[in-house]
């Protein structure tokens, strides 16, 4: 039966406390600091989206300079403190560290990331000078990573940058997409706090385009527009079944998780979590953490095909999540409007797709589990109508861009999610700072003030 506030307030407290904690002691870090060979040409600083010159940074640390540390880490990244505590570092800079060729564990970069960067957030330290206003404003749509990102370094330049978010809050998927045992809401606000911080960055929350504001309106008003409005529909499986009370999608799971607390939030005895990207194992491990029995995770191909990573596949497993590889949901079977059961069929690999994963094809078997609830996280689809509505060249609803951030309009630039169709924290704050570097050349270029 799906219900809310199956356990205890002691039980919430620590079912959804931290997963990753921080360095206990400054001596803890470092020493494993001066673990560090501090590699020329290093292949960490190569392996992060953003380019952190991660040698520097831990060997700043190494001299007690904490300040020059998080500076290091923050010019590169301003969201830095958020990214070490949710980028799959696995598959980027600690999967880069020459410790793993000699079978030892690499060096605890994103713990060391952290803790320089926490501390800057803790103290507020003005790490960065923003220039005199020269004049120029710029629109953004969406406060996540990459709208934070982009905004920042426009201000560092002396630009006005009002940002149209259509949620209560800014962080974007940090503060309403990640599982809450990851970054907390409190984090996600000190975060965007900081980051306001410097200076001529407004927030005008609950603004959706499309509904409050137009593109047009924006274009008109503005010297550039830079689109950073993410995607968020979820993927609709086309299945029978899918409308029955107990069928969720896994971004409104997490998002109800994060802005209503705990005990509020319904979940069944019997979970199915349909999907193996990162949000489907955040919604199948917090299902399990607000109460669940059983949660069985289907996956349609094998575990050598899926998108995420080791670490928090073990997660999943570590909560005590199934997982069933090879399944494909076919039908949700419900009685009286409620899920009783799922159908899935069995699958095997043929050739591979266009993406070179191989296609899962029926075998012609199928099984049914036993659930009240189903969590759908198959992947996002863009906000189609919203790039049609406003005649921006796209590709299957992601909005299109040339040379990195420049759409078919004219001032207008995307980055972030609604132009990748949904990466990583760190993929999206690097594409803010690539619009941001577009925009500032587009201005230099083109002196006429719109919003005179």
């Amino acid at each position: 039966m799906i219900q809310s506030n199956r356990l205890s307030e002691q039980q919430y407290a620590q079912n959804f406390s931290e997963i990753h904690p921080p360095f206990e002691t400054a001596d803890a870090a470092l020493v494993e600091a001066n673990r560090c060979l501090f590699c020329y040409d290093a292949p960490c600083m190569k392996s992060c989206p953003t380019g952190i010159d991660v040698p520097k940074f831990i060997r700043q640390i190494t001299t007690e300079n904490l300040k020059g540390s998080a500076h290091t880490i923050l010019v590169s990244n301003i969201m830095g403190t958020g990214c070490s505590k949710v980028c799959p570092v696995e598959k980027l800079c600690e999967g880069a560290c020459v410790y793993n060729f000699m079978e030892e564990e690499p060096i605890a970069i994103a713990k060391l990331q952290r803790y320089s960067t926490e501390k800057a957030l803790a103290n507020n330290w003005k790490l960065f000078t923003r220039k005199n206003a020269i004049g120029k404003k710029v629109a953004i749509v969406g406060a996540g990573p990459a709208g934070l990102s982009c905004a920042h370094m426009l201000s560092r330049e002396g630009i006005d940058v009002t940002i149209y978010e259509r949620e209560k809050e800014g962080g974007g998927l940090m503060t309403y997409g990640i599982a809450a045992y990851k970054v907390t809401p409190q984090f996600s606000k000190e975060e965007v706090d900081y980051i306001l911080s410097i200076g001529g960055i407004e927030i005008k929350y609950e603004q959706e385009l499309g509904r409050n504001i137009e593109l047009a309106e924006l274009q008109n008003n503005y010297d550039a527009v830079y689109l950073a409005f993410g995607v968020g529909l979820a993927r609709q499986l086309q299945i029978p079944g899918e409308d029955l009370h107990g069928v969720v999608d896994a971004i409104n799971f997490i998002y109800e998780i994060r802005s209503n607390g705990y005990s509020n939030v319904a979940v069944g005895s019997k979970v199915a979590v349909i999907g193996m990207g990162m949000t489907a194992i955040d919604a199948a491990t917090q299902a399990k953490r607000l109460g669940a029995k059983e949660v069985t995770i289907l996956y349609r191909r094998t575990q050598g095909e899926m998108p995420c990573t080791e670490v928090e596949l073990n997660i999943a497993k570590l909560d005590g999540c199934k997982i069933i590889w090879l399944a494909a949901p076919i039908e949700v079977i419900g009685f009286e409007g409620k899920v009783i059961g799922l159908k899935s069929a069995v699958m095997q690999l043929g050739d591979p797709d266009a993406s070179g994963r191989r296609s899962p094809i029926p075998t012609g078997e199928q099984f049914v589990i036993e659930v009240d609830m189903v969590i759908k996280a198959a992947g996002q689809m863009p906000f189609e109508w919203l790039v049609n509505k406003n005649s921006l060249a796209n590709t299957n609803g992601k909005v299109a861009v040339n040379n990195n951030s420049i759409t078919s309009l004219q001032g207008i630039f995307a980055g972030g999610d609604c132009v990748n169709g949904g990466k990583e924290v760190v993929d999206a704050v690097q594409a803010g700072k690539d619009g941001a570097t577009k925009i500032l050349e587009y201005i230099a270029t083109n002196n006429t003030n719109k919003h005179e």
